[in-house]
């Protein structure tokens, strides 16, 4: 594993971290196609358990199966996988040191009725990572939620013993619940937010959802028009978010979301790309699809982060 400029230049952001977590979080930067960049494609298959299993995987049956989704990350030259427990254990040996793996530690369902407090359940530990070989843990938080100080409180918890053993964390940041409109979910204002709140709960890497032009707090609406704050392009809008994770000094990467067409996805990764996001993670949108659909989908996205096309207008 080469170590770029580029790659110790993030590391150094991270400045009270021991050797072993920066290690980790050079593993991801450092593998596959994008390895060095600073830029990140990473494959999520969480939506089982979010989602249920037919309305994940029966648009593309082959991803039923564990093995089916590692080998395509793999096969893609992606920088990690990231899924739950069950997922991981069912290929971590045969895989193991392949490709680094993102371990989500806690989950949702859509059984779960609370509108207001939508919450999600601890379903794995640190000691899962350091067994499993991870070199990350992934936490979701409901900033807005009625519960979203009891899921800060245990992602708190979790990152000090994980990196107490050297794991990172990535912190999956999604506004949902409380007062919050489902308009104001992806509203600028709040995704810019929910964005500052993991970076202050120690996040190595954010996961965010883009975010569209909409602002949901009157408060927030007068700083952004006194302040002339631009909001106009969905790239000005990834700037605004990286912005708010330490001026850039926290990696941001982007959602994939609910199934689109390809347009809007490589639209979408050129605006990551000229935001100044660090990335993609990328799971319906890829594994809902064909095998050689998925791979030429995320080897162009990778394409696109390596410059290989011409920047947005």
């Amino acid at each position: 594993m080469r170590v770029t400029q580029r790659v110790k230049r993030i590391l150094a952001n991270y400045e009270s971290d021991n050797p072993g977590t920066k290690a980790n979080i050079a593993r991801i930067l450092c593998t596959g196609k994008l390895a060095g960049t600073g830029k990140v494609v990473i494959l999520p298959v969480d939506q089982g358990f979010e989602h249920g299993p037919a309305r994940s995987f029966a648009p593309n049956p082959a991803g039923y199966d564990p093995s089916y989704h590692i080998q395509i990350a793999i096969d893609a030259g992606l920088n990690a996988y990231a899924t739950p427990l069950g997922m991981v254990e069912a290929v971590a040996d045969t895989y193991a040191g392949q490709i680094p793996l993102i371990l989500k530690a806690n989950s949702s369902n859509t059984l779960y009725r609370d509108s207001e407090a939508p919450s999600q359940a601890i379903t794995a530990s640190v000691d899962d990572a350091v067994r499993l070989g991870c070199a990350a843990i992934g936490f979701t938080i409901y900033p807005g939620s009625d519960d979203a100080f009891t899921m800060m409180e245990d992602i708190r918890e979790m990152s000090e013993e994980a990196k107490s053993k050297g794991i990172a964390t990535v912190i999956w940041s999604y506004p949902r619940g409380g007062d919050l409109s489902k308009e104001g979910e992806l509203a600028i204002d709040i995704c810019a937010y929910a964005c500052h709140m993991a970076a202050l709960l120690g996040a190595h890497i954010i996961k965010i959802k883009l975010p569209t032009d909409h602002i949901e707090q009157e408060e927030a609406r007068k700083v952004y028009d006194s302040e002339g704050i631009d909001i106009s392009t969905q790239a000005a809008r990834v700037r605004h978010c990286v912005q708010a994770a330490f001026n850039g000094r926290r990696m941001v990467v982007f959602s994939g979301g609910a199934k689109k067409g390809a347009d809007q996805i490589f639209q979408d990764a050129r605006d990551i790309r000229d935001g100044g996001g660090n990335g993609t993670i990328i799971g319906r949108n890829t594994f809902q699809r064909p095998r050689k659909e998925a791979l030429e989908m995320l080897n162009r996205i990778i394409g696109i982060y390596l410059g290989k096309e011409a920047a947005a207008d």
